[in-house]
């Protein structure tokens, strides 16, 4: 029953809407254009902008079914990763691609795509369907933004699925929960040349923290990074101050807060015994260490419903399906942690977030599938 042809042109017209983040505003007038025809109930735009900056807020749309079952809400976002302004989609057949120049924009555009033909379907054939919500954000490549800003009062819903993963045939029933660092050193700035003894050198703290501290992967549940580092003037002046943005990974919530604790007390340590060899500094050092929690964890079990109905559709038309623990946070971290369960469905994407990305019309008519199949 699916239109191939048409999924193609709805995801192709999709992903040459740009929609960096914050610049969602083109995409949410597309999808709203793309949906008008298909008799949603109800059209909500949320007040999300006032917090996220976006363009727009987070779009919710309501279709009534008449199936006795529980209801079910579809997430994907509205925005992608840079570069992304001028995509150009190309089809080698049923592969899609950008030029190479930008991103491809499937992720998570594949989704959106997937969930409009699903609809089409539905209301070609005349097909009974649950009650469902179709809910699409903002800003969620800078951080969850949107989800983040998101009411939960204004999904119904109980559980749903997140759009929003590489690969195929995937299911995503745990994430990890995240930290986010903001480390500032503070030292003194003085003439390199001239008088280095009255400055502090605060890339040179830095380093000597940074070399004490774990990085990359600790564990099977655990990942450390240190992402970005900014600091210093010129080659002539003592660094005054560094800035450094890390952050802390693991699905155990006690390994979290203690690999957390172990790196603010190594940063301290490193200010605390830093000494003054010549004794002509003119200050001392400082240290501004800031904890951010970014999302919580997300841990789905077999017998919760959400992955016994994924698991039963999947069943029913024959499709297999991977249950699987990822590392990446995403929408469905938020939802979960506000008492939405939430699966996430990969959508066939890879190489995202790169010029590189692809996707084929098989995986989304596939998908298109899997979601018919929930749905009806």
């Amino acid at each position: 029953m699916i239109n191939k042809e048409r999924l193609a042109r709805t995801f192709i017209r999709l992903c040459e809407t740009d929609s960096p983040s914050r610049h969602e505003g083109r995409m949410a007038a597309l999808v709203d254009e793309l949906l008008a025809p298909l008799s949603p109930d109800s059209r909500f735009e949320d007040d999300s902008a006032s917090q996220t900056g976006s363009e727009c807020g987070n779009l919710f749309f309501r279709f009534s079914g008449e199936l006795e079952r529980e209801p079910l809400f579809f997430n994907c976002h509205l925005d992608t990763v840079e570069p992304g302004t001028g995509v150009k989609v190309v089809r080698k057949d049923d592969l899609f691609t950008s030029l190479g120049e930008t991103i491809l924009g499937s992720d998570d555009k594949s989704g959106i795509a997937a969930l409009i033909e699903a609809l089409a379907i539905i209301r070609e054939n005349n097909l009974p369907h649950i009650s469902m919500e179709y809910v699409f954000t903002t800003c969620e490549e800078i951080g969850l933004l949107g989800s983040k800003a998101l009411n939960p009062e204004h999904i119904t819903a109980k559980q749903g699925y997140a759009l929003d993963s590489s690969g195929f045939g995937r299911v995503i029933t745990g994430a990890p929960a995240a930290n986010l660092l903001t480390i500032t050193l503070k030292g003194m700035a003085a003439h390199a040349g001239l008088h280095p003894e009255w400055g502090i050198n605060a890339i040179t703290l830095a380093a000597q923290a940074l070399a004490r501290v774990p990085s990359g992967r600790i564990d099977q549940e655990t990942t450390v990074n240190f992402g970005t580092i900014q600091g210093g003037a010129a080659s002539n002046i003592v660094a005054e101050q560094v800035r450094i943005i890390g952050e802390v990974r693991s699905h155990s919530p006690e390994k979290l807060q203690k690999l957390t604790a172990q790196i603010e007390t190594i940063f301290t340590e490193t200010i605390s015994q830093w000494r003054d060899p010549a004794g002509e500094a003119r200050g001392i050092p400082e240290l501004d260490f800031q904890i951010r929690p970014d999302f919580p964890a997300m841990r789905l079990s077999n017998n919760d419903p959400v992955i016994q109905t994924v698991r039963k559709a999947a069943h029913d038309m024959n499709m297999e399906l991977q249950f699987e623990i990822a590392g990446g946070g995403s929408d469905a971290n938020i939802f979960n942690g506000n008492g939405l369960q939430t699966a996430i469905i990969a959508t066939g994407m890879t190489h995202i977030h790169s010029t590189d990305e692809q996707v084929t019309l098989q995986d989304m008519t596939d998908l298109t599938r899997l979601l018919l199949a929930l749905m009806t």
